[in-house]
């Protein structure tokens, strides 16, 4: 018989192995952890990477608005295959919500502010090209260096114009195509800020990959008589989108704004007439001379050529968005990603809203300050606010190639 261990104890073959086993199982437990862990992180991670999760498609009006319908991309491979790279890269930039800081210089014209009011849960979900009355973008350091950055570009487009034209649902509107990133205040640079310099322009923009534009808005660049040299200055290359409506519609709308505004203000007829006995129009009255656009033209005429700028029926604009959106789209050099399928028809504003908007899994409209109702116009002062603009309107027409139909 083997003399005992100093223990007094037997040593088996069992214990070594039952170690052995625990250490091993301790090895695959650490790397089904580890592996778990892993496929996580990466998970995560492509879902940042992937393309827009919401398009806009075309319902119904009203109430309606919030029922599924078709055209709504539910990530489904076939509709995700309509949105090309660029529209993963303009994703990542916005998959965080970051808050939004405005250019100094706020805009008068009383658009921002009822925007700003009415899309501020919108706002929190974008990235600079999306809506709200503000730039946006990521903080330094964190996405925007893992997408190698970006940069803030001078805007390679404008809309130039009109005040009460359809500016706003335009732009919203462009905001929807991965290709397009806009500055949501009107920095309002070429008209009242010029002398703070180009630098401080760059700065407001978001920033923007590669094959995507920078765009801007400020509808008074339009009437501003040193804006057409001052932007040809930055670059005559530059892309000047004009949006147009019937000028006494748009009068009309120009005054309904201020009356919200300022209640107290004279009664329209009174304020269109200089002598009304006689019917001499007061062409000094911003209203009335904002709508001769025939004589503002001729100035941006001067330092650009007719094929860099494309006017847009506001009109049209509401009736049928996707065949404008469409003629903005091909004038821009951009795809047409931007179709009926974007839009339903909201019947209690009149105009249409995006089924879904940038950013956002709800539909959304254009603020409480659009679609206000009209007061009620002498009709014999409309009718002589058609007689003045006419010869304006032939004009025009002459000038852009386009007959609007305001005359008819």
């Amino acid at each position: 018989m083997a003399p005992p261990d100093p223990a007094g104890a037997h040593p088996t073959s069992a214990e070594p192995l039952s170690r052995s086993i625990f250490r091993k199982f301790l090895l695959m437990l650490c790397s089904l952890l580890t592996s778990l862990y892993v496929f996580y992180c990466l998970a995560e991670r492509c879902q940042t990477l992937s393309g827009p999760a919401v398009v806009v498609g075309l319902s119904g009006g009203g109430e309606e608005a919030g029922t599924p319908s078709r055209g709504v991309l539910a990530g489904g491979p076939s509709e995700l295959a309509e949105w090309p790279a660029a529209a993963r890269r303009k994703r990542l930039l916005q998959s965080q919500q970051w808050r939004r800081h405005r250019p100094p210089t706020p805009s008068n014209d009383g658009d921002q502010a009822a925007w700003e009011e009415d899309t501020l849960g919108l706002a929190a979900g974008l990235g600079g090209s999306g809506a709200g009355s503000s730039v946006a973008e990521a903080p330094p350091g964190t996405l925007a260096l893992l997408l190698d950055e970006g940069s803030k570009q001078l805007p390679q487009a404008i809309i130039i114009g009109v005040k009460k034209g359809g500016t706003r649902a335009l732009l919203e509107f462009l905001r929807v195509h991965p290709d397009v990133r806009a500055v949501g205040a009107e920095p309002h640079f070429f008209d009242r800020s010029y002398d703070k310099g180009l630098a401080w322009y760059r700065d407001l923009m978001p920033r923007t990959l590669e094959g995507q534009i920078t765009m801007e808005k400020t509808p008074s660049y339009f009437v501003t008589r040193e804006a057409p040299a001052r932007i040809s200055a930055m670059s005559k290359d530059t892309k000047l989108i004009v949006v147009v409506r019937d000028p006494v519609t748009r009068a009309i709308s120009d005054y309904t704004q201020t009356l919200s505004k300022r209640p107290d203000i004279p009664t329209f007829e009174s304020l269109t007439f200089r002598n009304r006995s006689a019917g001499l129009i007061d062409t000094s009255w911003s209203a009335i001379q904002i709508g001769i656009y025939a004589k503002h033209l001729e100035h941006w005429l001067r330092h650009f050529p007719a094929r860099q700028m494309l006017f847009v029926s506001g009109e049209r604009l509401i009736r049928d968005p996707a065949g404008e959106l469409g003629r903005v789209q091909d004038f821009l050099g951009l795809k047409r990603i931007i179709t009926d399928k974007h839009f339903y028809f909201n019947k209690t504003k009149g105009f249409p809203c995006l089924k879904k908007a940038e950013g956002s899994s709800k539909p959304h409209c254009l603020g409480k300050t659009k679609g206000r109702t009209h007061p009620e116009i002498d009709p014999e002062v409309v009718q002589r606010l058609r007689e003045f603009y006419r010869p304006f309107n032939l004009k025009f027409y002459q000038m852009t190639g386009h007959d609007f139909g305001w005359d008819g």
